[in-house]
């Protein structure tokens, strides 16, 4: 989550048109925690059952947590992109979703010209 974090604004268009959600299993109030002390600029959601993840075939009942899938869901709705799990370290798997995310939502054109 620290990627997202630290890449907000590349990766999203600094929020212009985007918003992202983290769905796990943690209780909320740790989450809220953790994202006030962490600063991070997205949303958090608890699963504490994993019912979400079970949906989405996002959840490892194994080990009683969401994997480290990715969606990315479009202005009408519809999932427009999904990797499973999201490689969190490879530099690819972050130009890919910045790719889709600017797709979806393009920067506004630039005014200077």
């Amino acid at each position: 989550m620290e990627a997202y974090r630290d890449q907000y604004a590349t990766l999203f268009n600094n929020g212009r048109k985007v918003v992202v959600i983290g769905i796990s299993v943690d209780a909320d109030t740790a989450q809220a925690s953790w994202a006030h002390d962490e600063d991070f600029p997205i949303l958090f959601a608890s699963d504490s059952g994993g019912k979400v993840g079970k949906l989405y075939d996002a959840f490892a009942a194994d080990r009683k947590q969401d994997n480290r899938s990715l969606f990315v869901v479009g202005p009408d709705g519809r999932i427009r992109y999904v990797t499973k799990p999201f490689k969190v370290l490879s530099a690819q798997s972050y130009k890919d979703l910045a790719a889709i995310v600017d797709s979806l939502a393009p920067p506004p054109p630039d005014s200077t010209k």
